[in-house]
């Protein structure tokens, strides 16, 4: 048996099934997922602007999605994006310092920019209600 067909005995990564979601790894994917948001919301944005640059009537029917249930969680989505994205970014200048590799640290500084994220979020939110 050449060396090609021996059978390799190697382990396998784990299935999803098995595999024991840790906070940074949570971070990390969320983190790159209010990155892809942010970049579709960007195009929502310009959207908004050309449908406000058109007529009336558009900018109206655009505004009109914005009030509906639908269109206040995508901009509510896409604000927790902008702020998560934005905490956590600063979170990775501090490791980018050497600041915060302690695994308590790494947990700590996370539930940190998850909290944040969502009490910005929710108290961008009411401001921006009441000035309406």
């Amino acid at each position: 048996m050449s060396v090609a067909q021996r059978p390799v005995h190697r382990p396998l990564s784990p299935h999803l099934q098995i595999y024991k979601w840790q906070l940074t790894s949570v971070l990390s994917i969320l983190h790159r997922m209010t990155g892809i948001a942010l970049s579709f919301g960007a195009l929502y944005l310009a959207t908004w602007v050309i449908f406000a640059a058109a007529s009336p009537r558009s900018y109206a029917m655009f505004q009109d999605f914005n009030v509906s249930i639908v269109g206040r969680i995508v901009l509510g989505g896409w604000l927790f994006s902008a702020f998560y994205h934005l905490c956590n970014g600063i979170r990775h200048l501090f490791w980018d310092a050497g600041y915060g590799f302690e695994l308590k640290d790494a947990y700590r500084s996370g539930w940190i920019v998850v909290a944040v994220s969502l009490v910005a979020t929710v108290v961008s939110w009411i401001v921006g209600l009441r000035l309406v």
